[in-house]
């Protein structure tokens, strides 16, 4: 018999292989000093797209002053034990039901993470006759949820409605035959790798021909999205046909936490059921509060989507405008596409930080196949005039490097080592 630790030795994963010579640099990076759009990284002053403050909320002053008011009063303990047993509170509950209002929704429930409470939903929600459809671009937090699935599960090709169609027809057509189970389909109203969003109305009108309740994750589309910053559902003007809405506080409201809203008796239901709710400690009392403050500035301060928005357009139209290719994005997220191997992403990454003061996040292999590279840039309120120009002047000129082919000869440095 094998030491079950053996083979975690021999093989550390496609991420895991490069760990002694990207940690802290290329992986698990060390940002320091107050959110915003510039911040420290090794002691030098970078221009950050890497973080998900879409509102600029993270460091507004109301926000910290409600934060450690909330603090001072309740400390981080309260309220103690989950939320079944005694970790319920009024502000809880006036969080659901603020929420389930700003969605148009009956009812809502507070999750302590959003990864871990989609998953425990669709867990919760699907049995072994139900049959899941989901995008295949579908974020890592609904694919894990699907391997809880006992069921079966059918995937359609990215925002393909011909696909989408088929698989509801598999779908269809297997619980016809089994002669039990329902479907459940899956998307995203922001999809947070390309920007696009999800075809939300376009999947909403084959209810008229097939049976299935419909499941958006829009944690990104949350507060970015929408007249009222209430997400791509309403930015689609079909929100009233999202069974379950679904969102993250870890972006726009830059807080910790997430909710789902939908009709009452199914909200209540999943409350009842929804394991990593039942057995995890309640969320505690000052960022419930702060979440409320959080929400209340989303909606009282159309100024901060539309400084977002702002921001987003000029860089997005000063990347276009330069040759970059920003895929299909119709959202704040930027993508930038181009062509290169990991080595040269690598080396485009150390100069866009160790010379030009950006820093951003990239995307290589083996996430995506080789000889491509992804920038992927996120816009804030908090962002700058001069931030977006800075950024457009170092990519412009490094892309120039990537394509005379001065990156090639450049080696993975142990990084590890050099801080």
């Amino acid at each position: 018999m094998a030491d079950i630790f053996e083979k975690l030795l021999k093989n550390a994963g496609p991420l895991g292989q490069h760990r002694e010579r990207a940690h802290g640099y290329f992986a698990f990076p060390k940002l320091e000093g107050e959110i915003n759009s510039r911040m420290k990284f090794r002691g030098k002053e970078m221009i950050v797209w890497s973080l998900n403050n879409y509102l600029g909320l993270a460091n507004h002053p109301e926000i910290r002053k409600v934060d450690a008011d909330a603090s001072k009063e309740f400390g981080l303990a309260y309220p103690m034990g989950a939320r079944m047993m005694s970790g319920n509170s009024t502000y809880h509950e006036q969080l659901e039901s603020e929420l389930a209002a700003f969605e148009h929704k009956e009812d809502a429930i507070l999750m302590n993470f959003g990864y871990q409470g989609i998953m425990s939903a669709i867990d919760a929600i699907c049995g072994r006759h139900d049959v899941i459809v989901y995008d295949a671009e579908s974020h890592a937090c609904i694919i894990d949820g699907l391997r809880l699935h006992p069921g079966h599960r059918y995937v359609f090709k990215h925002n393909d409605l011909e696909d989408c169609e088929k698989q509801l027809n598999r779908a269809t057509q297997l619980i016809e035959k089994q002669g039990a189970g329902g479907i459940l389909l899956i998307t995203e109203g922001v999809f947070g790798m390309a920007g696009d969003q999800g075809k939300l109305k376009e999947i909403a009108e084959l209810k008229h021909k097939y049976q299935f309740r419909l499941l958006v994750d829009d944690a990104h589309g949350f507060g970015t999205l929408g007249k009222t910053g209430a997400g791509a559902g309403e930015a689609q003007g079909c929100q009233d046909a999202i069974d379950l809405y679904f969102s993250t506080f870890a972006k726009s409201m830059a807080s910790i936490g997430a909710f789902m809203a939908g009709d009452k008796a199914i909200i209540d239901f999943i409350r009842y059921n929804i394991r990593s709710q039942i057995f995890a400690k309640s969320l505690p009392m000052p960022i419930v509060i702060g979440n409320l403050k959080r929400l209340d500035m989303l909606r009282t301060m159309p100024e901060l989507k539309d400084k977002l928005w702002s921001n987003a357009l000029k860089l997005q139209n000063g990347l276009k405008e330069k040759g970059f290719d920003i895929g299909n994005t119709n959202t704040p997220v930027t993508p930038v596409y181009m062509k290169g191997g990991v080595e040269e992403a690598t080396a485009m990454v150390m100069d866009l930080r160790e010379n030009y003061g950006i820093f951003a996040s990239i995307v290589v292999y083996p996430v995506i196949p080789k000889g491509h590279i992804i920038f992927r840039l996120i816009p804030s309120a908090a962002h700058t005039d001069a931030d977006i120009d800075e950024t457009l002047k170092a990519f412009s000129e490094t892309k120039a490097k990537l394509d005379a082919g001065a990156y090639k000869s450049e080696l993975i440095p142990d990084m590890a080592e050099s801080k």
